[in-house]
C-alpha cells in the first residue's frame, strides 16, 4: 500500500506534473500559496487533477497542519516551495526537497535560483541534490545527487539536464519511500 504523498509548490508546478506522469500517478494532495497571477501560472494539467489546495502566501504553523493534517505519516516534498517551513513542521514530518544546485560541491548555491548563478560563474560541474527538510535553507541530510559536466554547456541544454536528472532523483527517491 503507497504511503500518503503531498506536493507543495509555489511556482508553476511543472516539476510535480513531471514526476506524476513518471511514476503514473499523483500525489493524494498539491498545494500551493496564495500568489498574483502576474508572478507566475499553474500547470494546466496540474489544474486538471482536482487535487491541488491553497493556503495563504506566509503560511503559520497552523494552516501547515490544516493541510497536512489530515493524512496519517506523509511524505511531503517540496517543488518550488519558497517558504522555509517551520522548526515544529519539520520535526512532526519527513519533508523532502529537490534543489538544482550541488550543494554537496559549493555550498554557495543554497537559495533561490542555484542552476543560474552556477550558469552565470561557469561552473564546470553542475547538478542536483535531493534533500531532508530541517528549518534552514538547504541545510538538511543530503539524501541523492546528480551531476553533470558543464562545460561548454548552453543555457538551454542546462536547463534541460538539470530538470532531467532532478526528475531521475524525484522517481527514484518516490517510488522507494512512497510505493508504487
Amino acid at each position: 500500500m503507497r504511503k500518503p504523498w503531498i506536493a507543495f509548490f509555489s511556482q508553476t508546478g511543472s516539476e510535480i506534473v513531471d514526476i506524476a506522469n513518471a511514476l503514473g500517478y499523483w500525489p493524494d494532495a498539491i498545494i500551493t500559496n496564495e500568489r498574483p497571477s502576474n508572478i507566475r501560472k499553474i500547470n494546466s494539467d496540474l489544474l486538471e487533477q482536482n487535487l491541488l489546495a491553497t493556503t495563504i502566501n506566509k503560511p503559520l504553523v497552523e494552516d501547515y497542519e490544516e493541510v497536512i493534517g489530515f493524512y496519517k505519516d506523509p511524505i511531503i516534498t517540496l517543488h518550488g516551495w519558497l517558504r522555509i517551513m517551520p522548526p515544529s513542521i519539520c520535526e512532526k514530518y519527513s519533508i523532502f526537497n529537490g534543489h538544482p544546485g550541488l550543494i554537496t560541491v559549493y555550498p554557495e548555491l543554497k537559495g533561490k535560483d542555484p542552476q543560474i548563478r552556477a550558469f552565470e560563474g561557469k561552473y564546470p560541474v553542475m547538478g542536483c541534490v535531493l534533500h531532508k527538510v530541517d528549518a534552514g535553507v538547504d541545510e538538511g541530510k543530503i539524501l541523492a545527487e546528480e551531476r553533470f559536466n558543464a562545460f561548454n554547456i548552453t543555457e538551454e541544454e542546462m536547463w534541460k539536464v538539470t530538470r532531467d536528472r532532478s526528475l531521475f532523483l524525484w522517481v527514484d527517491f518516490l517510488n522507494k519511500v512512497v510505493g508504487k
